[in-house]
């Protein structure tokens, strides 16, 4: 199993989290084994693998909604272990109940509640903050909608601001194509690339193709985690590390073709 080395030479980066042998499941099932993976500021790590190999719940392990089985999980903070995560983190929005009676600026201020408690009033500063990231997204001016009139790209580019507005260490994007609408998303992407030079990203997608275009490396999930140090991506690379996933190619555009769907958990 290849994963990045220790003795890997990041001089003027620090890492922020380290993940060693961890094994983890539900209810007795094992679905991710033996993991190791250390994430350093600055990284943009693509996460890839078929539905059923574990990417949500590395996920959740990372995210600590999930303990391991074995193996240790560990943060650090300007080179020490640290206790408090400081994780942005933008799900999916299928996990989002539209329904839910709640404003976009309420919607970016509750990215604090993590680290302060939900019960509280946002001062005046953390409201400024939160107009300034949603200006980053260029919907400022929806501050006061309910979060249910927007659309599919308007509310992602919300909670994104949300995942923000704690200037994370690292930042997490479950599947962030897919409700980007096409006047945002090479915006996004443009956005992500200046976000990298402040903060490390992990970016989960089954678009190879977006993968091979925005990281710099590539983790391959298939019940264990295969590291690459590039973010090139050939069937040979997929092959060597087992990852069960096939490229065809039309052009300079990757598609993919996953040869397992397993309904485990993911």
């Amino acid at each position: 199993m290849k994963t990045r080395s220790d003795n890997h030479s990041f001089q003027d980066t620090q890492k922020i989290l380290d993940i060693k042998s961890v094994t983890a499941g539900y209810n007795g099932n094992i679905v991710l084994q033996d993991i190791n993976l250390s994430i350093y500021e600055k990284d943009f790590l693509g996460l890839i693998g078929p539905n059923g190999s574990g990417k949500t719940t590395l996920l959740k392990l990372i995210l600590g909604i999930l303990a391991p089985l074995s193996g240790s999980i560990r943060y650090y903070f300007n080179q020490r272990q640290a206790n408090q995560k400081n994780i942005g983190y933008l799900p999916q929005l299928s996990m989002f109940d539209k329904k839910f009676p709640i404003t976009v600026l309420d919607v970016v201020l509750s990215g604090l509640v993590l680290n302060t408690g939900i019960w509280r009033h946002f001062p005046r500063q953390e409201h400024r903050m939160a107009m300034e990231v949603l200006n980053l997204m260029g919907i400022s001016k929806l501050e006061s909608h309910p979060i249910g009139e927007l659309s599919g790209g308007q509310t992602q580019r919300v909670f994104l601001a949300r995942a923000l507005i704690s200037s994370p260490k690292l930042l997490i994007l479950d599947e962030p194509n897919t409700f980007v609408d096409q006047s945002f998303e090479m915006n996004l992407y443009e956005i992500l690339r200046k976000l990298n030079k402040q903060m490390a990203i992990v970016m989960v997608s089954h678009d190879l193709g977006m993968i091979a275009s925005q990281v710099k490396s590539i983790a391959c999930l298939s019940n264990t985690l295969y590291y690459h140090d590039s973010g090139e991506i050939t069937q040979e690379l997929l092959d060597k590390y087992n990852c069960p996933i096939d490229l065809i190619t039309h052009g300079d555009i990757p598609h993919r073709v996953l040869k397992h769907h397993r309904q485990d958990h993911d």
